[in-house]
């Protein structure tokens, strides 16, 4: 029996984690789940998997939870709250793997936690190696963790590479990295047609089921640019050495090229249940519930570069990449105040590169060589992003 944390059990990844782990009762027990705001949804994974430990991001929910599973006779669940109740059930003894699913950098203190404590982190939560990327790695190697990626991409790459062993990539025979994206939806609009796109539209797409900040993230492909990143960091590979692939069915997954010619490519529906799966269950395969892909049906399969132009995100995340340092928390931050502004309709689509381009230009990238420089880039990037949207709205 595995016993398990899921941080962020209410996301789609989350749920996804919870649906896989119910098909498996007799090898998986959830120890602990944990939401941001999401109460009611709390209350009923709590009432299906029964943890030992569920956590809310703020006291207040942390109360009313606690005061719900009193009344319908769960009062055995322990309910913390905070970044210290995640750390908490992130590192108990108790636990053999954590998924890091919490969306942004509130996820980065937790998944550490994890790392530091020895466990195996199924990183869903991408932040944690864009922010601090050499010291999470560092992290996971010194306490002998297991890293398994779960983006669908990066767990691909993952089982097309010669070896799980994070090493120099030309030692091993490969080439480079072939990122596929599906372009997200607005792959086909002219610049002009996404002057007035909404929210709504934004977070349409055409193929995943995902939470509307990494929505939105996937209409501005940063959140491919965010994946380059991550493989950077999983795979130690260059920026040059990293190619996105644009390919709109999502049924390759991604690909690894190698020296003698060689395409391995990892395909398959696209559902998140086939990465979650094959990593909690690594090197073992297990059930997943996801349907067998059915390729007379697909019939066809289209690859395009990517536009760096429209989707000039992608193109600041390969800048703040082969700037290195801090570069990419800067990044990271002051997409997460742009994307938050565009959902609240305080700016437009086409103003969260330009919010992002000018905060990279006025902060100079530093060392990221310790948790705290990072935190304080991190800080300073989300104050200047502010300022910026406020003077888009003057």
């Amino acid at each position: 029996m595995e016993n398990i944390s899921v941080l962020g059990s209410t996301g789609s990844i989350g749920e996804s984690t919870l649906d896989v782990v119910a098909r498996l009762p007799d090898r998986y027990k959830i120890i602990a789940l944990t939401a941001n705001r999401s109460v009611e949804k709390l209350i009923e994974q709590c009432k299906t998997f029964k943890p030992h430990y569920a956590v809310m991001a703020e006291e207040s929910a942390a109360e009313k939870l606690e005061s719900a599973l009193r009344e319908i006779g769960l009062s055995e669940i322990q309910v913390l709250s905070g970044v210290e109740g995640l750390e908490k059930v992130a590192s108990l003894p108790e636990v053999d793997q954590v998924m890091a699913a919490i969306v942004g950098a509130a996820g980065l203190l937790p998944t550490l936690a994890a790392a530091r404590a020895g466990k195996r982190v199924l990183l869903a939560n991408k932040e944690a190696l864009v922010m601090s990327g050499q010291l999470f790695i560092d992290e996971i190697e010194k306490n002998n963790a297991e890293l398994l990626p779960i983006d669908s991409e990066h767990n691909a790459i993952f089982q097309c590479m010669p070896s799980h062993k994070r090493t120099d990539l030309r030692s091993v025979g490969v080439k480079r990295i072939l990122l596929t994206s599906s372009g997200g939806p607005f792959l086909n609009r002219t610049l002009n047609e996404l002057c007035g796109v909404t929210p709504d539209q934004a977070c349409a797409h055409p193929n995943w089921e995902m939470g509307r900040k990494i929505s939105v993230d996937s209409a501005t492909m940063m959140n491919k640019g965010l994946e380059v990143i991550e493989a950077h960091w999983l795979f130690n590979a260059p920026a040059d050495d990293i190619q996105v692939v644009v390919h709109p069915q999502s049924v390759i997954h991604s690909m690894v090229e190698y020296d003698d010619g060689s395409v391995l490519a990892q395909m398959g529906n696209p559902d998140m249940r086939t990465p979650i799966a094959h990593a909690m269950a690594w090197p073992e395969r297990t059930i997943s519930g996801v349907s067998s892909l059915n390729l007379f049906d697909i019939a066809r399969l289209d690859f395009e570069k990517p536009d760096f132009e429209r989707f000039s995100c992608l193109r600041l995340a390969y800048d703040a990449l082969r700037n290195g340092g801090t570069s990419t928390a800067i990044l990271n931050a002051a997409n997460e105040v742009a994307v938050d502004a565009f959902l609240n309709e305080t700016i437009s689509f086409l103003n969260i590169p330009k919010v992002i381009e000018s905060v990279m230009d006025q902060m100079a990238a530093v060392d990221a060589n310790s948790l705290n420089v990072v935190l304080e880039a991190d800080k300073e990037a989300r104050s200047i992003a502010v300022e910026e949207i406020q003077s888009l709205g003057r």
